[in-house]
């Protein structure tokens, strides 16, 4: 018999919820809006809700499955099941997550950073699956992380862990939420890639469509920015440039700390492709350690969407063996 997992990768607008194998294997994949009204009350109710109306609409049964893994914003306290501090979520207080879905689905449940989590799944299934050590690195409204060494993922030892997005950058530079400047988050997340744009439009005189957007104060987005660039605005690529510098020398920076095998770059950012990938290489290439230069590879992420499901069944089955 199939050993299952359910793997939750819970976001602030959705929550996407999949049934898989334990060899990685999505069976089934679904999605529910995350309802965050009555300071997010209404969350795991709606999880537990959504995979028992699963189960009796298919030919799954609760028995054929061994864990159920989760991936979650905010700060987690892995060994009790709980997050507090969600903000997205409307989780202000300290949530039970585990003693809530596991005395409904009556299954051992793990939960852990969602950054973390894609991490896990990249590494089981995507592009980190070929090394036991690899850093993953999330560009999204945020930069998140997570990093993985022998096989195990590395939490720390207050759970800050693989929080590249706060490495410094930019001393004195832009102010990040954290309550610091500079941090790689404020320059290659997409609000970082709009915030780049915005700085580096008053030094730029040439013809531009970024610039004139800026000036005219239409909306900005890091896609248009990146969208701009593969489409020759001299000034876009100069955004994307200094984008990439800015995470080129973080990769470096964590290249030399820890010499991974790969580090994968994931994240809607990452859909950039190339016109990321490229200039970020190059970067890190001047910036790390001959050694480090030599036998670190950057990598685009391969999972996309699914790699937060897919690392949260590799959370409940490593929660399975232990």
């Amino acid at each position: 018999m199939v050993r299952k997992l359910i793997g939750i990768d819970l976001g602030g607008t959705t929550t996407k919820l999949a049934f898989l194998t334990d060899s990685g294997e999505i069976l089934d994949k679904w999605a529910i809006t995350t309802d965050v009204s009555a300071n997010g009350s209404k969350i795991v109710p709606n999880i537990i809700k959504s995979i028992t109306q699963k189960m009796e609409n298919s030919d799954h049964k609760i028995d054929d499955f061994v864990g159920i893994g989760m991936g979650t914003p905010g700060s987690v306290d892995r060994a009790n099941g709980t997050v507090v501090g969600a903000y997205n979520l409307n989780w202000k207080t300290t949530q039970n997550i585990k003693d809530q879905i596991e005395q409904a689905l009556g299954l051992p449940f793990s939960v852990d950073n969602d950054a973390n989590v894609a991490s896990l799944g990249e590494y089981w299934q995507g592009a980190g699956s070929k090394d036991s050590d690899v850093v993953f690195v999330t560009l999204g409204t945020g930069v998140g992380g997570g990093v993985i060494i022998n096989g195990e993922l590395a939490h720390g030892v207050n759970g800050g862990a693989g929080e590249i997005g706060h490495i410094t950058v930019e001393p004195g530079g832009f102010m990040c939420t954290c309550g610091k400047r500079g941090c790689l988050e404020q320059y290659a997340s997409a609000t970082g890639v709009v915030n780049v744009a915005k700085s580096l439009s008053t030094e730029f005189t040439g013809n531009s469509r970024l610039k004139e957007m800026i000036i005219n104060g239409e909306e900005i987005t890091s896609k248009i920015v990146f969208f701009l660039a593969d489409n020759g605005d001299i000034f876009a690529n100069q955004v994307v440039d200094r984008v990439c510098y800015f995470l080129g020398l973080a990769l470096a920076n964590v290249g030399n700390t820890l010499n991974p095998g790969n580090i994968v770059i994931g994240g809607g950012v990452s859909n950039a492709g190339n016109t990321l990938l490229q200039p970020t290489t190059k970067y890190f290439q001047e910036n790390a350690f001959r050694p480090v230069r030599d036998s670190t590879k950057i990598r685009l992420a391969q999972l996309g969407n699914d790699a937060g499901v897919i690392g949260a069944g590799s959370l409940a089955l490593r929660n399975a063996k232990n």
